[in-house]
């Protein structure tokens, strides 16, 4: 099928959208060159600003040339129920009594760790909470990994190593770590209910695998660099509070439950979402600032990968139909860091008549990929929100974040083709 003059402008401006998140340090950095139009630089320099603008652009090209009708209908019927999702759930898992539970946790696992306790924890936070994924979804796995991450390490400050080092690992974990479960890692949800894949299932074929290559990545990022962590002291109240009332905790952790258990249902996981709102309202003195701007630009970022992913079907398709089992999982696994791993399963559900190699090979080279860059992954976002301010001119420079996650995406490589 030859493509539109609107699908070929919808791949170039895709294109263009990837080489921009690769160059939003360049911008960050005019910012404080150019005082004169920082504002400009720094919404420029914007990761999550950058698929939403594009985004605006196909539009606009859209309205022009097939119509106001034909422009509205197309974004009117994309879905967005996964970015609404993360919005909702990286609120919710960063509010202060969640983040309190996860904090003791924890600290309560790293404490039975025989190791120093900063090795301990740092470990703990890139293995444990990632495998949590599986559970509570991987947005919320990755929002509180990062703010646990933050308050213990990224904020009382650490080298710029530890510093890629750690996010291109939580990064790669949090992608595999949420394949015990059917429910919690996007690319799994575009395709369980169509091919059948349950909890035993993912437990047999992908989770222990997954769950094998946290552990190993979290391992060797703790133990390259146990001197510098041994050397750090420990910040005397990292989750920013004092002990919290059980009835809050439980409280919060029902809203959480719940927006889980709706996941695929908008109306009802948002209407749960504003009565947390309220909640937080009526009982301020037990909350802190909620991070409801964080979470509006993470979604509107999603928004706009929704938008422009929509015009890309009439090539990755075809790519996707035409590889072999070992093919499909490189090229499955390459393809994820320049576009959104679940779109990519997505897409390759739609081709009909393929063989168990063939989904296997998808859904773990979808997975594998997710974390070499910020738009690999849904929960990337997140995380990159969250730290992103303790780097260099409070950007991540994207070729940084590649080479930190590339080590432990070999790991899952490993993992899930010689295991």
């Amino acid at each position: 099928m030859n493509p539109s003059t609107i699908q070929i402008i919808g791949a170039a401006l895709f294109a263009i959208a990837v080489l921009h998140t690769f160059s939003t340090k360049f911008f960050e950095r005019l910012a404080h060159s150019q005082p004169n139009h920082a504002g400009l630089w720094h919404l420029l320099g914007e990761v999550e600003a950058v698929f939403g603008f594009w985004a605006m652009v196909l539009v606009v090209f859209m309205f022009f040339l097939l119509g106001s009708h034909e422009a509205v209908t197309y974004v009117d019927t994309r879905n967005y129920t996964e970015p609404l999702f993360v919005f909702a759930i990286m609120v919710i898992a960063a509010s202060k009594p969640i983040l309190y539970l996860a904090a003791q946790l924890v600290r309560g696992i790293a404490a039975l760790l025989p190791l120093n306790r900063q090795v301990a924890y740092l470990f703990t936070a890139l293995s444990v909470v990632p495998l949590m994924g599986s559970f509570i979804t991987e947005p919320a796995a990755m929002t509180l990994a990062a703010l646990l991450l933050r308050d213990r390490f990224y904020a009382p400050g650490i080298s710029n190593r530890l510093m890629y080092a750690t996010l291109g690992t939580l990064f790669v974990n949090v992608s595999i770590g949420g394949t015990l479960t059917p429910f919690a890692a996007p690319p799994v949800l575009m395709v369980a209910a169509k091919w059948g894949f349950d909890m035993p299932f993912m437990l047999a074929t992908f989770g222990w695998k997954a769950a094998l290559a946290v552990l190993v990545n979290a391992s060797v990022v703790t133990a390259l660099f146990a001197r510098e962590l041994k050397s750090m002291s420990i910040p005397s109240n990292p989750t920013n509070g004092s002990a919290m009332p059980i009835w809050v905790v439980a409280t919060h952790l029902v809203f959480l439950v719940g927006v889980v258990v709706f996941a695929h249902h908008a109306a009802m996981f948002m209407g749960l979402f504003l009565f947390f709102l309220g909640y937080t309202v009526a009982y301020s003195q037990y909350q802190d600032r909620l991070i409801l701007k964080e979470g509006l630009m993470v979604a509107f970022f999603l928004a706009g990968l929704v938008v422009l992913g929509g015009m890309q079907a009439w090539w990755l398709q075809d790519v996707l139909k035409e590889l072999s089992p070992t093919a499909l999982y490189y090229g499955a696994t390459a393809l994820t860091a320049i576009t959104d791993n679940a779109a990519l399963t997505y897409l390759g559900s739609l081709v009909e008549g393929v063989n168990d190699e063939f989904k296997y090979a998808l859904v773990a080279g979808a997975v594998t990929g997710g974390g070499l860059t910020v738009i690999a992954n849904a929960p990337n976002p997140a995380g990159y929100a969250i730290l992103k301010p303790f780097f260099s001119d409070g950007a991540i420079s994207a070729g940084g974040l590649f080479i930190a996650a590339a080590p432990p995406t070999v790991v899952a490589i490993l993992a899930f083709q010689l295991l």
